[in-house]
């Protein structure tokens, strides 16, 4: 979420009074600060989600795990006093309540989170994924393992699809102590993450190491277990107590021109990925022209730049290697020619940095323009690819395409591929088609009709891959309560993972009796008064912060492997590099902590009547570093005014 800032169309002034008012007439406003006993208004400490969270699809607590990073939060001690882990280790535990997958993440999400950050409001916004790919690497290096639950609950779900959104509500189920099963028609798990993104953006070492982490809480897998085939639904239901649909987009959608049925090199993009991260795509045509704009094209065109091509090779030989032939034996490296990839697309909804990647290795980007026809040769083959320039532009919803007449021109095309989206295949499961080729849930995921049955990722929506991590975390509370006879609740409006008060308390060992809603005084009780925790219901925006407290700091970016034309050829390693120990430390303060006090003493030196003061060492915890004193409080709200995060609000007596 980002705020959008107000229009005023009152002209500015800087004048202090106004037409016929004299100078007098006001107090100095320290008089008016001083004398101000009459207010009923005193400071209260709101904890809110910040925009970065509220942006998170897989409703990670990034403020904390990067206040972690950053020092403020510190790790639990042991009996002997010292941090009973590394800080690193205590972020990515934290990290990981919400994603079990931080290293394949912190590479491939194209972080909806830093587009919703506050600090977009400064300069730039915070390295989020950055971070996330710094604590996932760091706990691979380490073997880092999820601590299995003390007791099992006897309880077995079936989970159907091995992706993002499978392994996640695996790895929240088993942590919940139930024991899970997923099934799975491919050699090995990992979905779209797998068998939709290259190697060279997620790395098969670090996929399969934070895979096997997850089964090594007891998840088992079937694979090459394809429902409706090896084992049938009515078996499933027989064997297990809880369903989960996680089955991803891995059907592709048909190019939308005439002439494209039934030709052997026109394709789908997940038919060609699926041909190359198998090993059995070596080279391509000469001429590739990709039909597309989102993340996928951008794969398939880049894939296909680094393939290159082979004048020795048949066609044939390709276009079988993508239908699922044997591997093809060509030549060496050495051999190959770059292929001219050209990228076509109605309106481009590809990450920048992605576009700038694929333009730096001489792809030609063609926006804002339209398939019309395959143009084929006497054998039947695509030999080009007529395109028409077109205006797009959503309307009531919908995308409305507008061609422009005498536009037309043909693309030289050897191979084509339709990069336009994705499809689910539900053979065997059509009891749960809605008709549209998708599943329907309610909010909690649960299949409409189907108690037991839930669902998550692509079956019900295709979009991002930390969207089906979220689908399969909230699915998974969902199938904890009906696996214990409860009625599914409702989930609340900010649906993310936040920093909890009250465990922390636990974890230091302080004393806690309840925590109490603002009320008027001071509260001599052992509890925690005048906090209010809004986290499930309010996102603070960027103009409830004072934004003057922070200074210009850019941001520590990862080094990223710049190819061009030439060298991309045949170059399939990792372009990307994590942050150092400094360099994260250092990003993470960059993080405003939106809606939780990041213990700058602002409030504290800022108070004229002393009446804020920090909370002794031995009581205090992160988010409560300050208290007020409400005997001295006179309501004059410059804590709150020059409270960087927002965290203190005015409002106790309202």
């Amino acid at each position: 979420m980002s705020a959008t800032p107000e229009t005023n169309s009152e002209k500015l002034t800087f004048r202090m009074y106004k037409d016929g008012e004299k100078p007098d007439s006001y107090k100095r406003a320290q008089e008016k600060i001083f004398q101000a006993g009459w207010s009923y208004k005193c400071p209260t400490y709101i904890q809110s989600t910040p925009p970065c969270q509220g942006s998170c699809p897989s409703g990670e607590d990034i403020r904390g795990y990067l206040n972690i990073v950053r020092g403020i939060e510190k790790p639990p001690v042991g009996a002997d006093g010292k941090p009973v882990m590394p800080w690193q280790e205590y972020a990515w535990r934290r990290l990981t309540e919400a994603n079990p997958l931080p290293a394949v993440m912190g590479r491939v999400c194209p972080a909806p989170c830093e587009s919703g950050c506050n600090r977009n409001q400064v300069e730039d916004h915070v390295g989020i994924n950055s971070v996330e790919h710094y604590l996932g690497e760091y706990a691979i290096k380490n073997n880092l393992q999820f601590k299995k639950p003390e007791k099992l609950t006897g309880k077995k779900v079936a989970v159907i699809g091995g992706g993002p959104a499978g392994l996640s509500v695996a790895y929240q189920l088993a942590l919940k102590g139930h024991s899970c099963t997923i099934f799975d028609d491919h050699e090995h798990l990992g979905g779209m993450m797998r068998y939709g993104i290259p190697g060279y953006r997620t790395p098969r070492d670090v996929l399969d190491a934070e895979i096997q982490r997850i089964l090594n809480l007891g998840v088992e897998a079937k694979l090459k277990c394809k429902i409706g085939v090896d084992i049938t639904m009515e078996q499933i239901r027989k064997d297990y107590d809880a369903v989960f649909l996680g089955l991803g987009a891995q059907g592709g959608r048909a190019l939308p021109a005439e002439g494209a049925d039934n030709v052997s090199n026109v394709v789908t993009a997940t038919a060609f990925l699926k041909a190359f991260n198998d090993g059995r795509l070596k080279t391509v045509g000469k001429n590739v022209v990709v039909v597309g704009g989102g993340d996928t094209s951008m794969d398939v065109a880049t894939v296909a730049r680094r393939l290159g091509h082979i004048d020795t090779v048949r066609p044939t030989d390709w276009e079988g290697a993508i239908a699922g032939q044997l591997a093809q034996d060509v030549a060496s490296i050495s051999n190959r020619q770059g292929a001219d990839v050209v990228l076509t697309s109605v309106f481009m909804t590809a990450s920048k940095q992605e576009l700038e990647h694929a333009q730096s290795e001489g792809i030609e980007i063609m926006q804002g323009w339209m398939p019309v026809a395959v143009i084929k040769g006497g054998d039947g083959r695509a030999t080009a690819l007529r395109v028409k320039q077109c205006e797009a532009k959503m309307v009531g919803g919908r995308l409305d395409i507008k061609p422009i007449e005498g536009t037309e021109k043909d693309l030289p095309a050897d191979l084509i591929v339709s990069a336009i989206g994705q499809t689910v295949d539900l053979v065997g499961l059509e009891e749960f088609n809605n008709g549209k080729g998708m599943v329907s849930t309610d909010k909690n995921y649960q299949v409409q009709g189907k108690p037991g049955v839930y669902a998550g990722g692509d079956v019900i929506r295709p979009h991002l891959l930390t969207t089906a991590i979220g689908h399969g975390a909230i699915a998974a509370d969902g199938i904890d309560q009906h696996l214990q006879g409860l009625e599914v609740g409702r989930r609340p409006k900010v649906d993310v993972h936040v920093f909890d008060l009250m465990r922390k308390y636990v974890e230091k060992g302080l004393p806690l009796e309840e925590v109490k809603e603002p009320v008027r005084g001071t509260d001599a009780t052992k509890s925690v008064h005048n906090y209010d925790n809004r986290s499930d219901r309010y996102i603070i925006p960027h103009t409830e912060l004072f934004l003057g407290h922070f200074q210009y700091t850019p941001r520590n970016k990862r080094h990223i492997t710049h190819l061009n034309k030439e060298s991309a050829l045949g170059n399939f390693e990792e372009r990307l590099d994590p942050l150092d120990d400094k360099q994260v430390v250092a990003e993470a303060k960059r993080c405003m902590s939106c809606g939780l006090c990041f213990e700058c003493d602002n409030c504290v030196m800022y108070c004229p009547q002393t009446a804020v003061y920090r909370v002794k060492k031995t009581e205090a915890t992160t988010g409560r570093y300050v208290a007020t004193d409400y005997d001295k409080c006179i309501g004059c709200h410059i804590c709150h005014d020059v409270c960087p995060t927002g965290y203190i609000q005015m409002g106790l007596g309202e």
